[in-house]
């Protein structure tokens, strides 16, 4: 399937998207015309990048007043996929410290785990493979894909890994902010005591991990990653990586973003930058001071990467309930409003399909098949 879903399946969530967007669309700065809403309803569309609350509160089939995506905004927003990620914030590098994080991140997926059901008229499945998400998608059931944010969980114990991938981890990312066992960060922590660099990118048990990685299946996420950290994991992956959330650095010059070098490495290894919803990553703080982020400001990003790199190496996320909310993309009810703005700026069926998963999906399904071997 090449992104599509059957009618009946677009319908269905067509007329659950109509029933709670008409009026708000009609009053957003960015509305979503009835042609956009369907082209929408039609795709299989996945969010590669959502964090959960913790302690985990066991309400996400229930539409919450602050959570940022739940099931119920998924429906009316006509989102089909999410990666649910166990986010662990930087720590010592100590055995008391890997050692908590490590028990946080399991328990942080097992909660990830139990959100697949069914409750309230709402059916869930945890997917660990391409075929199982757009199995899911064309039977009406929302698609939860698990992820680990920050290697930090597996400490210096690669045996994790194995562990992770039998939970349902689909990628990991290196670090978060801080540096790692594995590798440089983007942004070291002076709170942690970290020098600028720690490894010089990649630490030789970080390149370990990686070689694993590839054997199991897991994908490597160089969000939040140093330069060096990034440009060796291209070069160190036997599969192309990801970036599941960040932004451009021409357009916004922030050490979370990737410059042109690095979406050249990437468009060589065949990867993919998935563009986040954080508005310091999008417009520098004089541009803040007088606005917010709004959904323009996105897609002029993922438009910088089409032109730089091509349309097959870029994708969506959000980063809801970890930082991400635009103007015009508050939450996941409003993810139509992306399409919609695809459409203007003359995108067709195909590339707002690869946009919206397609392009995150084909790397998944490499590294499915490397895994095989």
């Amino acid at each position: 399937m090449s992104g599509g879903l059957p009618s009946d399946v677009g319908r269905r969530i067509f007329q659950n998207m109509t029933a709670s967007t008409s009026v708000s669309s009609a009053k957003s700065a960015f509305p979503v015309s009835e042609e956009a809403q369907h082209l929408h309803a039609s795709l299989l569309t996945l969010d590669s990048h959502i964090d959960i609350p913790w302690p985990d509160r066991g309400d996400v089939f229930l539409d919450t007043p602050d959570r940022f995506v739940d099931f119920p905004k998924m429906i009316r927003g006509g989102l089909k996929a999410g990666c649910f990620v166990a986010y662990q914030a930087q720590g010592a590098l100590t055995d008391a410290g890997h050692k908590a994080a490590s028990e946080q991140g399991i328990a942080m997926l097992e909660a990830i785990i139990a959100m697949g059901g069914e409750k309230h008229g709402i059916r869930s499945r945890i997917c660990t493979t391409v075929d199982e998400i757009t199995s899911a998608a064309v039977e009406g059931v929302l698609a939860v894909i698990p992820g680990v944010e920050n290697g930090y969980a597996m400490g210096e114990d690669i045996g994790l890994l194995a562990r992770f991938r039998q939970m349902g981890v689909r990628y990991i990312t290196l670090t978060h902010n801080g540096h790692n066992a594995l590798a440089d960060s983007a942004r070291p922590m002076t709170s942690l005591g970290d020098p600028e660099s720690l490894h010089g990118g990649l630490s030789a048990l970080g390149r370990e991990a990686i070689t694993e990685m590839n054997r199991l299946g897991i994908v490597i996420d160089v969000s939040h990653t140093s330069r060096s950290t990034m440009l060796q994991a291209v070069e160190c992956s036997s599969v192309p990586v990801v970036a599941t959330h960040a932004c451009v650095r021409a357009l916004r010059d922030h050490s979370r973003n990737l410059d042109d070098s690095q979406l050249d490495a990437l468009k060589a290894s065949g990867g993919v930058i998935q563009i986040t919803a954080v508005d310091a990553f999008l417009c520098s703080p004089d541009v803040l001071q007088h606005r917010r982020a709004n959904v323009a400001d996105y897609i002029d990003h993922l438009d910088y990467v089409v032109r730089r790199i091509g349309p097959e190496h870029v994708g969506i996320s959000s980063d809801f309930d970890g930082g991400g909310c635009l103007e015009g993309w508050e939450n996941a009810a409003d993810s139509a409003s992306l399409t919609a703005e695809l459409m203007r700026r003359g995108y067709d069926r195909s590339e707002i399909s690869a946009f919206w998963g397609g392009n995150f999906m084909r790397v998944l399904r490499q590294a499915e098949l490397v895994a095989e071997g």
